[in-house]
């Protein structure tokens, strides 16, 4: 196996054991019960749960610096430009039909669709981080990414300050007044209690931020001569993106809903010690029997980010009587065969569990078969 192979070894790894966080933290048997590492932070703060996205996003960062190469960036724009875009739409219209399944329903309204969600932010910071690092060297990247950060710190206090409110909070902040202004309040996710969405468009552009610091970290594992003396430097360089987030974070609050510039640092500081650390033991050790489990998980991700969707909307679109009430399939399922099992929240990590492990045996069977739906 070639030296770069083996690094986008550790690479899946750490896709694969993202991905699998997500399909837990994604499907508890009910949200009444969970265990508070496998929830969101209500606002402010950062758990577990909080670093699933943007660790996918900095992954996503790290792969492009190796899957750009083959196309001689300085002198195949065409190409390139050409696949980015084709993927940036394909996966854009991926997340829009995702939210309007199952599409025909009889109370179906499309005016209240929601336009935005994780693969539609996917698909834009994607487009966006590509186009920098085409046009952009290390040194433009850092800058940029520098201004983006900044910047977003300062129109959204700027924009507190106006209009004389609390420019991080829920219901004043600028990322909700350019939402309800360009797509309106119907198309909003309306989780928080209050048409608000957490993948907006204004909080996209710190977002882009997350998968340059992949890039650039990237760039740090494919020219490292010596990777136990990169996994130094990159486990520095995570504990004080860490440090500067945090210290930061006093001023502009730690925030996954407004994907806030400290959270950026914060949860990219997170991702570096964790790839670090899966370099050190699948390269450097030669540790690497554990990770096929999480190379499986990570080998469809967009795939099984779509399938688990639809699934979850399909049982939550079925009705059963239970006791004389009917419930939907995701509620019947859970209480029927999860909920007598152990109490409500072991129950409900039992649930989540399961869909792990069905999930995990659908994508080794398209391992083996060396089936790989990319998009």
């Amino acid at each position: 196996m070639s030296e770069s192979n083996k690094r986008l070894l550790a690479l899946d790894t750490f896709r694969g054991a993202t991905i699998l966080l997500m399909i837990l933290v994604n499907n508890p048997g009910t949200w009444s019960h969970i265990y508070s590492p496998l929830r969101h932070a209500k606002w402010h703060g950062c758990t577990l749960t909080d670093l699933v996205f943007p660790f996918f996003l900095f992954i996503m960062g790290v792969a492009m610096r190796f899957t750009f190469e083959k196309y001689e960036i300085c002198n195949k724009y065409g190409p390139l430009f050409k696949k980015v875009f084709s993927r940036s739409i394909t996966i854009f219209i991926l997340g829009l039909m995702l939210n309007a399944f199952p599409f025909i329903q009889q109370d179906w309204d499309w005016s209240t669709l929601r336009i935005l969600g994780v693969l539609q932010r996917i698909a834009l910071v994607y487009l966006f981080a590509s186009i920098i690092v085409i046009k952009l060297d290390i040194k433009g990247i850092i800058k940029i990414s520098t201004f983006l950060l900044f910047g977003y710190w300062l129109i959204l206090y700027l924009y507190g300050v106006i209009n004389g409110v609390d420019p991080y909070a829920l219901q004043s902040n600028l990322v909700l007044y350019i939402d309800k202004l360009i797509l309106g309040e119907s198309h909003l996710w309306g989780g928080n209690g209050i048409p608000f969405d957490p993948e907006g468009l204004l909080s996209t552009i710190p977002a882009v931020v997350t998968v340059l610091i992949g890039f650039l970290v990237g760039t740090m594992i494919k020219t490292a001569s010596d990777q136990k003396d990169n996994c130094q430097r990159m486990a520095v360089l995570g504990f004080l993106l860490i440090i500067i987030g945090w210290i930061w974070g006093l001023f502009f609050p730690v925030n996954k809903a407004l994907w806030t510039s400290t959270y950026v640092l914060f949860s990219s500081g997170i991702g570096i010690l964790v790839l670090a650390s899966m370099i050190w033991l699948i390269d450097v050790k030669k540790i690497h029997k554990w990770a096929k489990p999480f190379i499986v998980y990570g080998s469809n991700s967009i795939f099984i980010f779509v399938i688990s969707g639809i699934w979850t909307k399909i049982l939550l679109n079925i009705s059963f009587n239970l006791n004389g009430k009917m419930i939907s399939g995701y509620s019947y399922f859970y209480q029927t065969i999860f909920m007598p099992l152990a109490g409500d929240t072991n129950s409900s990590l039992l649930f989540a569990l399961f869909h792990i492990v069905i999930f995990w045996i659908i994508l080794s069977l398209m391992y083996r078969k060396n089936i790989f739906i990319k998009v």
